[in-house]
């Protein structure tokens, strides 16, 4: 009977919370739709993300040893620069397609944040990242880029770094 006062009323399990990342499948849905056209071009959006965090915070750029010296009007021409780009649209698909299943997200963001603490980075750097990653999202969807789709998006990249800090301390 409760399945048949759903589908009168409208509820679903698109308006479940999950309790670990607090996005709804709804939001899930219209996180993965969007990010369907921003990720259609991995290497220009990386390139996008990666350019416009170095833009923002140029201290950054001496992390990354095989570009660290190249001038950032340079930087997308970059083959080394091209490939840490794309790696970080593979870690965002990654989340992005993880995000129904909280024990592989989990396993996937802690990995990634104990790699890049062993390399020094910090939770601030990431909290940088997410800025410029909110940017670009919000210049590639233009007006498909709601207040709901950036609640949504806001949500899923501090779920992502919940688990991302746990590794980057341990």
């Amino acid at each position: 009977m409760e399945t048949l006062w759903r589908k009168i009323w409208g509820h679903s399990n698109e308006d479940a919370v999950d309790p670990v990342t607090g996005l709804s499948g709804r939001e899930i849905k219209l996180v993965q739709s969007t990010w369907a056209i921003a990720s259609k071009d991995p290497v220009g959006s990386g390139i996008a993300i990666m350019s416009g965090f170095f833009e923002r915070y140029p201290e950054y750029q001496s992390f990354f040893p095989g570009f660290k010296d190249v001038p950032l009007k340079d930087l997308p021409g970059n083959k080394r620069f091209q490939a840490h780009a794309v790696s970080v649209i593979t870690a965002l698909n990654s989340t992005i397609d993880a995000l129904s299943d909280v024990g592989l997200l989990e396993a996937t963001l802690v990995t990634l944040g104990e790699r890049h603490g062993k390399r020094g980075q910090t939770a601030q750097q990431f909290l940088h990242l997410k800025l410029v990653v909110m940017d670009v999202l919000r210049q590639t969807l233009g007006n498909k880029f709601t207040k709901e789709t950036e609640e949504a998006w806001t949500k899923t990249l501090d779920a992502a770094y919940t688990h991302i800090f746990k590794g980057l301390s341990s």
